[in-house]
């Protein structure tokens, strides 16, 4: 028996349905979770780490590739050239480990940025620059800022959000 780790797509926002599904089929699942802090206070609390992603373990030769294919809520396994790509057990452990550290930092802060806020950037190659948030990817950790160049014009760059820190404009009277 040789069961090794892939990667199932699902439909947008029935994550929690199909991983149920696998877990009825007694197929081994890894859908890794974050807590967020939303600004909306009514927006979900506990987000996938890899939206229309999990993982499922588990033996094709004795499963078989259309189960994956033809269940609800799913688009099948993710595949290059129409093999299933393997996910090695290393990456799947270096997940396990990175959304325990968000957890026990108690979630993803986010610190409501919005698109035009103000940022510093603390960290990385752009360290001491300022930029505008346009957004935070999908799915990540990660974030793209606007940052005006010497042309004035503004350059996209993606990085990690812990790389940002929200502008704090203090008021000048005069």
């Amino acid at each position: 028996m040789a069961e090794y780790w892939y990667t199932l797509h699902s439909h947008p926002h029935k994550e929690e349905i199909l991983s149920q599904q696998m877990q009825s089929r007694s197929i081994e699942v890894f859908y890794p979770r974050i807590r967020v802090h939303p600004v909306n206070p009514r927006s979900s609390k506990i987000r996938p780490y890899f939206p229309g992603y999990m993982f499922v373990r588990t033996d094709l030769e004795e499963v078989g590739l259309s189960v994956f294919q033809w269940m609800p809520f799913s688009t099948g396994l993710v595949t290059f050239g129409g093999e299933p790509a393997l996910v090695p057990d290393n990456l799947i452990q270096a997940i396990h480990r990175r959304v325990f550290e968000i957890a026990e930092a108690g979630g993803e802060i986010f610190d409501g940025l919005k698109k035009g806020d103000p940022v510093d950037i603390e960290s990385g190659p752009f360290a001491g620059y300022q930029a505008i948030f346009d957004v935070r990817l999908p799915g990540s950790e990660r974030v793209r800022v606007l940052l005006k160049m010497l042309s004035q014009r503004n350059v996209m760059i993606e990085m990690q959000a812990s790389q940002i820190q929200k502008r704090h404009v203090t008021e000048r009277r005069v």
